[in-house]
């Protein structure tokens, strides 16, 4: 039953951070403006190489696993504690995993044909202009920097 629960915690986090996710809109120092991606950390971004590449941020994106396998851990532990016999469905917990499974597979392949650049941790300040929520469906809206100075 816990192997069970960690597994769906796990299949959850995956699901949770890259379905719904937050957009920053930044100017890094000395670069143009970049969109990122990722909560609480932005962990992902344009690359600077080619208009194709994205960067990424292995420290962030730990911290931003962690934040999310724990609040699934916690509301997996928290339902077993006020329903002890709580069983999740066959059905419901191979949907999770495979949804899960392929989320993995597609931004694997995303990873795989957008020449990335990994840095372990965001090697430059910058400056945030604009965020807001997207899933992961929707075109991340890119406004205009000048709007953005002008406010």
């Amino acid at each position: 039953m816990k192997q069970l629960n960690i597994k769906v915690a796990l299949a959850m986090s995956l699901i949770s951070m890259f379905l719904l996710t937050k957009w920053w809109f930044a100017l890094p120092v000395d670069g143009p403006d970049k969109l990122y991606w990722g909560f609480p950390f932005a962990f992902m971004g344009e690359g600077f190489h080619t208009s194709m590449s994205y960067q990424f941020f292995i420290l962030e994106f730990i911290a931003n696993f962690a934040a999310y396998f724990s609040f699934w851990v916690i509301l997996s532990l928290s339902i077993n504690k006020w329903i002890p016999n709580f069983k999740i469905p066959s059905i419901v917990s191979k949907t999770i995993l495979t949804l899960a499974l392929l989320l993995f597979i597609g931004f694997g392949a995303l990873i795989s044909i957008s020449n990335p650049i990994f840095h372990f941790k965001r090697p430059y300040d910058w400056e945030i202009l604009q965020t807001g929520n997207v899933f992961i469906w929707e075109n991340t809206p890119r406004p205009e920097r000048f709007d953005s100075f002008n406010k």
